[in-house]
């Protein structure tokens, strides 16, 4: 009797211990699992790929971050524009999560990317999909502006057949106003001009920069548009006297210069000094500095650099036309 009691002693200690390893084992699977999510987006955010994608290919399926990892994977393969890959990749995320406004966000975005590039037939098929992804989007977070904004572009864009509606996105754009006043405007803003009703865009892109100063940029890239470019230079100058390091505004004196031809010395300046700079997310690419400084030394006569900047652009961005077209032009 004391030999079975001993055994049976012994087996609950040996389990509880059993417990206590597999608990700390399963704490610290999901801490590194978190922390390799981290570790992935934080080198996908510096532009380092394919050490992004070896540390999120690691999670698999079961573990804590699965959907993370598939969503930022997903966002990788959209920078590359493999969309196919960045559609599975999502689809992954939202069948894991599908709580989360993101994942759909971007999964409707990337049928949008496709859907620039399809047939007529593909449209079609594509078209309700991404516009219940970014309405599940809306849903799930109504205070989530960017899937409000591709639906705009959707109802813009769309045949009346498949529910096109210039109403709607107006709609849709007075809906945004309620969260951001800024932003409502320069979407009511990008609707009359695209209707060409320029002066009531005019009105709304002017409202949108006294809403908030920070949106200036968007009312010079307005009169960039117009081809009036004194004003566009204008606000740039005064957006960086006002923000100072604003490597946005810098890029676009440059590009505005590369386009018109006007101010090119100081269209030069800023290009350089903005392919010193790492661009953020969503910021211009070093690739689409070097065409428009490749522009720059074309309207100046210097072709030779002209064209050594245009083939760098190229290797950095292969779909870069105007650089393509430039590399043509400055070769013959």
């Amino acid at each position: 009797m004391e030999l079975s009691l001993t055994i049976v002693f012994q087996y609950f200690i040996n389990r509880d211990n059993m417990i206590r390893i597999i608990t700390v084992f399963l704490f610290f699977t999901m801490a590194a699992s978190g922390q390799t999510v981290e570790q992935g987006k934080k080198l996908w955010e510096q532009h380092n790929n394919p050490e992004a994608k070896k540390a999120l290919a690691t999670i698999k399926k079961g573990q804590r971050d699965y959907a993370a990892a598939q969503f930022y994977l997903g966002r990788i393969a959209y920078d590359e524009k493999d969309y196919d890959a960045a559609e599975e990749f999502f689809e992954e995320a939202i069948e894991t999560d599908n709580q989360n406004a993101e994942y759909y966000n971007w999964y409707g975005n990337t049928l949008g990317a496709m859907a620039g590039d399809a047939n007529f037939l593909k449209q079609g098929m594509l078209a309700p999909k991404m516009k219940n992804a970014w309405e599940r989007a809306v849903a799930l977070n109504p205070k989530y502006i960017e899937p409000r904004e591709s639906l705009i572009l959707y109802y813009l864009q769309a045949p009346a057949i498949v529910g096109g509606s210039v109403d709607k996105a107006i709609e849709i754009a007075n809906e945004i106003f309620k969260l951001s006043p800024a932003e409502g405007h320069r979407q009511l803003g990008n609707i009359y001009y695209r209707e060409k009703r320029f002066v009531e865009a005019e009105k709304e892109y002017i409202a949108m920069a006294k809403a908030n100063p920070t949106f200036v940029i968007a009312l010079a890239n307005y009169y960039v548009g117009q081809k009036q470019y004194d004003k566009a230079f204008n606000l740039f100058e005064e957006s960086l006297k006002t923000y100072s390091g604003n490597m946005l505004a810098t890029y676009q004196i440059g590009k505005t210069s590369a386009l018109s031809g006007l101010r090119l010395s100081r269209g030069e300046e800023c290009l350089r000094k903005y392919l010193t700079h790492t661009p953020k997310q969503n910021e211009p690419s070093h690739a689409g500095a070097n065409m428009r400084l490749g522009q720059i030394m074309e309207k100046s006569g210097k072709k030779l650099e002209a064209k050594k900047l245009y083939e760098s652009a190229i290797k950095g961005d292969a779909t870069l036309k105007e650089a393509k077209e430039g590399l043509e032009r400055v070769s013959k």
